[in-house]
Order: C-alpha cells, then sequence, then structure tokens
C-alpha cells in the first residue's frame, strides 16, 4: 500500500486546507471545548437521522428552526472571529536566506468570552419561535416588535456566521440586498431596478417568520440532503473506504508512463464520494501520489494541476456532486437521480480531458513508469474490499427505485456499516459510529452558514423581482453588439459564464450558484433555454471558479504540497479541467447540445456525446500541443478552432470542426515527413519524440 510520505511540507498542507477549508480558519479546539462540542454535533446527527424517519409533526419550517437553533451556535464556537487572510499569502513566505518556508495555520485556540455570547444569542433568537410556534407563524403579516428585533438579530449573526466560514465577500452580498430592499423605493421610478420599497418590519418578518429568507430552500436542503451525506462520507472514510481507493487506483495503473496521472485521475474521482470537496479531495490525494508524481518526472507545478483538476471532478461526478446539485433538485423540482443524469455525460467528457491531457504529458515530458508499494494486483484488492463499492451503487438503485435520496443514502450508511466489520482493522466500533456523526455534522456547518445567508439574496430577489429587472439588463447589454437572436443568446452566455466566474472567486460554490441561479438563470430562461440547462450552466461555472485563478483553492492546496508557484499551478489546472469550462456552452447554445444531458433519444444522446469527445481531444491537442509529435502553432490553433465547432453541435458548424481537425492532422503530417527522422536508440539515449510515439503499455 501507498503511505504518506512524512514530508513536514506535505502535513502543514493537510493542516492549511483542514483549518481554511471553505477559505476560512476552523478553530482547533482544546479536549474541554472539544469533547462538548463533538457530543452537540453526534446529537444533532441523531436527531437529524430520526427526523428522517419520523418526521416532525410541525412541518418542515419547525425542523429547520431547531435544525438552525442547535448548528449556528456551533459556528461560533469551531470557526473564529480572525480578520479573513487570502489562502494566497498562507502557502509560502520567504525565510532568512531566501528559502521558502511554509507559513504555519494558526495555533490551537478556544472560544473567547465574545464568541460564547454570540453563540448564546444564537441559541436564544433561535429558539424564540419555538416557545410558540404557531402563533408566531400566524402573526408573520403583523409582527410584533419583540419579533422584528429577533428577526434583525438573525439576520446579523447569520451574517457573521458567514463572515466566520467564508470571508466578508457573501455578507457584504447580503448586507448590500438588505440596503436594496429598504432603499429600492428611493430609485427613480423609470429605473429598471426600482421596486416600492420595504420596511424594518417587512424585511425582519419576511426573513425570519417565512418559508424564505433564512428558513428557505437553501437552508433545506442543507438540513436534510448536505449533512446526510457528509454523514455517509465521514462513515466511508472511517470504515477504510477512502484508503481503498487510494490502493485501488495504484494497483490498476502500473507500468506506463501515463500511469501516475491516470492513477490520480481515477484516485481523484473515488475520493469524491468521500470528501465530498475538491480541496479535501486534492490534499487527500496529494499527499500521496505528490511522491509517485515526483519520481515519474511531473514538475511542481504541473503535478499540482492534476491533482487539482483530480480533486474538482469530485464536485462534479455522481453520486455525490456537489452541494449546489442538491439545490439543483429542489429548484427544478425534479428527483437527485435525474441531476445525476444530468451530470453523466459532462462528467465523462471532463475526465476525458483530463485522460487526453495526461497522455499527451507522458509523451511531451517524458514521464516515466513508477513502481509503487502497493505489491497487490487490483482484482486481489477488488476481491478483498470490492464491497466498498456497493453503498455508492445502492444509492442509485434505491432511488432509481423510487426512494428519495435523503432515505437512499442513509440506508447505504446502514450498509456501509454492516459492511465495516468485514475489515478488522476499520471496523465501525462504537468510538467511530460516535466520530463519525460528530464529524458528519461538523463538516457541514459553513454550509450551513453558507445557506442561512444565501437564503436572504433570495429572500430579496422573490421580493422585490429584481432576478426578472436584472435579467433585461443583461440581454439588453448582449442586444448592443447586434439584434440577431444567435448572437443576443451567445453574448448573453458569455456574460453570464463571465459573472458565475467572477462571482465564484469570492464566494463558495454553493452560494455563487444560488446567487446566479436567481439573478442570471433568469437571462438564459428568457432567450429560450430550458430551465435544467440553464442551471446545469451556472453550477458547473460555479464548480470551476475554484479552479480559476487567481483565488483557486483547490490548486493553492496542491501548490502548498508539491511546493510549486500557486500561480503557475493554478494555471496548468486551468488547462487540464478547460473542457469542462467549454462543454457547457454545448447545451444551452443549440438544441441538439441538450442531448448531452441525457435529454432525448439514445440515437442523439450518442452522437453528441461522440462528437463532443471529439472536440475534448481536440481541444486536449490544443492545449497540449502534441498531436502523433508536438504539434506547431499552425496545427494547435486549427484544433482550437475544431474543438470550438465541434462543440456547438449544429451540422454546419459540426463539418466545419472536421475540416479543420483534418487539415491540422494533414498538416502535421507533411511536416513530420519533411524533419529529418532521429536515429533510434535504446535506453535513456533515444531522442524524446521517438520515445514518446512508443507503445505505451496499459
Amino acid at each position: 500500500m501507498a503511505t504518506a510520505p512524512s514530508d513536514p511540507q506535505q502535513r502543514t498542507a493537510e493542516e492549511l486546507v483542514a483549518e481554511y477549508d471553505q477559505e476560512r480558519p476552523a478553530r482547533k479546539l482544546s479536549p474541554r471545548v472539544s469533547g462538548p462540542v463533538s457530543l452537540a454535533c453526534a446529537a444533532l446527527s441523531v436527531f437529524v437521522l430520526y427526523a428522517i424517519f419520523f418526521p416532525l409533526a410541525k412541518g418542515t419550517q419547525y425542523y429547520l428552526t431547531i435544525f438552525l437553533a442547535a448548528t449556528l451556535p456551533l459556528v461560533f464556537l469551531t470557526y473564529r472571529g480572525t480578520v479573513r487572510v487570502p489562502a494566497m499569502l498562507l502557502l509560502r513566505r520567504r525565510g532568512a536566506g531566501g528559502h521558502e518556508k511554509t507559513r504555519t495555520p494558526a495555533r490551537r485556540d478556544d472560544p473567547g468570552w465574545f464568541d460564547w455570547l454570540l453563540a448564546a444569542a444564537a441559541l436564544a433568537v433561535c429558539v424564540y419561535p419555538l416557545l410558540q410556534f404557531d402563533p408566531f407563524i400566524e402573526r408573520r403579516q403583523l409582527p410584533t416588535s419583540l419579533d422584528v428585533l429577533a428577526g434583525l438579530v438573525l439576520i446579523v449573526l447569520v451574517l457573521e456566521a458567514c463572515r466566520r466560514t467564508t470571508g466578508w465577500v457573501l455578507p457584504a452580498f447580503c448586507a448590500a440586498f438588505l440596503l436594496y430592499a429598504y432603499y429600492g423605493g428611493l430609485l427613480p421610478y423609470d429605473w429598471s431596478l426600482a421596486h416600492g420599497g420595504f420596511d424594518i418590519d417587512a424585511i425582519a418578518a419576511h426573513f425570519f417568520m417565512g418559508t424564505d429568507g433564512v428558513y428557505g430552500v437553501p437552508l433545506n436542503v442543507a438540513g436534510t440532503y448536505i449533512v446526510l451525506f457528509t454523514i455517509f462520507g465521514a462513515v466511508l472514510d472511517l470504515s477504510g473506504a477512502g484508503k481503498f481507493f487510494i490502493d485501488l487506483s495504484f494497483a490498476a495503473f502500473r507500468g506506463s508512463r501515463s500511469a501516475p496521472g491516470r492513477t490520480v485521475t481515477a484516485a481523484g474521482f473515488l475520493l469524491g464520494t468521500v470528501s465530498g470537496s475538491g480541496t479535501a479531495t486534492a490534499v487527500s490525494l496529494g499527499s500521496v501520489a505528490w511522491p509517485v508524481l515526483r519520481r515519474a518526472g511531473y514538475g511542481k507545478e504541473q503535478g499540482g494541476g492534476v491533482l487539482a483538476a483530480a480533486g474538482i471532478g469530485a464536485i462534479l461526478s455522481p453520486p455525490t456532486l456537489g452541494a449546489a446539485a442538491f439545490i439543483i433538485a429542489e429548484y427544478l423540482r425534479e428527483s437527485y437521480l435525474t441531476v445525476l443524469l444530468y451530470a453523466l455525460v459532462p462528467t465523462l467528457l471532463y475526465y476525458l480531458g483530463i485522460l487526453l491531457a495526461v497522455e499527451i504529458d507522458a509523451r511531451k515530458h517524458q514521464t516515466q513508469p513508477v513502481v509503487g508499494e502497493q505489491s497487490t494486483s487490483a482484482l486481489r484488492l477488488l476481491g478483498r474490499f470490492g464491497y466498498h463499492f456497493l453503498p455508492l451503487f445502492m444509492i442509485i438503485g434505491f432511488m432509481v427505485a423510487g426512494l428519495p435520496p435523503f432515505k437512499a443514502v442513509v440506508y447505504a450508511t446502514a450498509l456501509q456499516f454492516l459492511l465495516s466489520f468485514l475489515d478488522p482493522e476499520h471496523r465501525m466500533t462504537p468510538r467511530r459510529v460516535y466520530e463519525a456523526l460528530a464529524e458528519g455534522c461538523r463538516s457541514v456547518l459553513p454550509v450551513v452558514a453558507t445557506c442561512a445567508a444565501a437564503g436572504i439574496i433570495v429572500a430579496v430577489v422573490t421580493q422585490t423581482g429584481l432576478g426578472l429587472n436584472l435579467a433585461s439588463v443583461i440581454v439588453d447589454a448582449a442586444g448592443l453588439f447586434g439584434d440577431d437572436k444567435t448572437i443576443v443568446l451567445v453574448l448573453t452566455v458569455v456574460f453570464a459564464a463571465v459573472s458565475v466566474s467572477i462571482l465564484g472567486l469570492a464566494v463558495p460554490v454553493t452560494a455563487s450558484f444560488i446567487i446566479a441561479a436567481v439573478i442570471i438563470a433568469p437571462a438564459l430562461l428568457s432567450l429560450g433555454v430550458a430551465t435544467h440547462e440553464a442551471y446545469m450552466f451556472i453550477f458547473y461555472y460555479a464548480v470551476l471558479s475554484e479552479v480559476s485563478p487567481p483565488t483557486a483553492l483547490a490548486a493553492a492546496a496542491a501548490a502548498a504540497i508539491t511546493g510549486g508557484n500557486p500561480m503557475r499551478t493554478m494555471v496548468a489546472t486551468w488547462k487540464y479541467s478547460l473542457p469542462a469550462f467549454l462543454v457547457p456552452f454545448a447545451f444551452v447554445l443549440t438544441d441538439n447540445g441538450s442531448q448531452l444531458l441525457g435529454t432525448g433519444s439514445l440515437l442523439g444522446i450518442v452522437w453528441t456525446t461522440a462528437v463532443s469527445a471529439l472536440a475534448v481531444a481536440a481541444l486536449a491537442a490544443a492545449t497540449g500541443g502534441w498531436l502523433l509529435g508536438p504539434a506547431g502553432r499552425m496545427e494547435r490553433a486549427l484544433c482550437a478552432v475544431a474543438a470550438l465547432c465541434l462543440l456547438y453541435l449544429e451540422p454546419v458548424a459540426i463539418t466545419a470542426g472536421v475540416v479543420a481537425l483534418v487539415l491540422a492532422l494533414g498538416i502535421h503530417l507533411v511536416r513530420r515527413r519533411q524533419q529529418t527522422p532521429a536515429v533510434p536508440t535504446t535506453g535513456e539515449n533515444r531522442p524524446a519524440e521517438t520515445l514518446m510515439e512508443g507503445h505505451l503499455p496499459s
């Protein structure tokens, strides 16, 4: 089995992501505080599991009020209130003598008196509605002064909790939207963004006493779906599934130059089912895989790019996807299984792009096969530990059978618990069950703060009609460049992609999706884009913001592991994940493209997937600079044109793309024939081009 190296830099990177996941520092609590906090988290997990099978009689809002009353105080106890430190500054600094040193995370600390005060205030205002819940809901239209005060305090506390877990940007967005709700009535009447305006009482009641605002769809998703999947991931991890997935990936790909890259890609996909976080996946994998990549000949930035791209792919991949996927299912009023089907083909294309890039790098950089420490064959590992796949398949099976996803994941968790007893080293003892329950709840705390804050933005948009007004602004801006419907659609989609990407640089994936879904999606819908296409487009760009310079946390964490330059690592990650940036355009620009989301006939899905795969291959050749050998600028430019044309998925564009690709191959072959062939030698002295063209054993 491959073991984690003892490099102190790698240990520091693990601490970095553990503490700064979700872009915020989590406390390292002392045992006297960590014990009660863990007990509270475990108790809340038990309550959530109980509520799945025995729903509370007073309904969803009553449940969410209890859920927030339990989680919001825990945020103040487990996350620091210090000023946000940019991730880039945490990676490396110059020490004496010019040597680069890893900056260590903040020391162990416990909450202070102010944190306890905030936790007590959060508990008080969240419990307040529960004292007389039915009368509280009935007076929503005429709130009392105490209702308004409690609502305003809760809004402030939610924004502070969000600031602690995500930084200042999302709370600033929320504050701006609140000001817009209050002062929008003062805007000139003929402005498209003007509305009637709402007073303090109306704002507080709408956000605190209704099913919008804090207790809206985002928090509902966090409290009924996401927390169950984080518990499932904790059980998988503690029962040895993560270790098995890494071992299997190392055992499956051995003996070829591209094996290290393939191993990282496969392990990233499998580990994503455990962590559910792109950054956590990249770090968990990197601590084991980076020494292998280094021995194979990968550079620091190149290796970090592979790690980060594989980690982010975990968020895009069934059966877990990211937290935003659950919100998509709620907004579309579709089953989560349907959302998984939407993601299937784009996921295949994403990993195809990574694998092609890995194959190109193996030839281009002459990477070498690495014999790892894992001596057990893949078949033997599958025979011994393959049962770890059963819960993943059972989630899909249960949903196909008609079970809601929250019950499906609970049954899968129970199955993993039983299967753990097949491995004496990782059986789920009472202590491990307790740790899984505590860790599952604690992992969802940043998501709860984000979702509660994002609910404020959703409430303002629905209360004021801002979404439709901004949609018309975006479409009108695209119309400035021409009246043709196709041009307007293309420009609107480009504006939407840029907007979501910029938004995602500042706020977490879940929040950026929610904000874009209520503000940007209406612009796409107004131009005839189907609702599921618009939401999936926004979902992919929200996720891909995690690999976009200059604030890509997954790439920054990978750079901390490899010791590479963070910005160059981000660029390398962007190159590996480029197909995922372009494929979403395919399913919103043309009717044929929608078949990439699994809608339409089987024949249509097959041919659009095949054409898109050819486009991804052309794109890999353009970015990697390799066809049958090193590609020149002309060939690369033609491949880029071919990729763009093929992804448009219309007959004329496809024909143009095929012609461009054939022309690129023709020029490439002619140029290679004109070059003087190198004299073949053996071993390491063989010329690079001849060495890389040789057969690579699988």
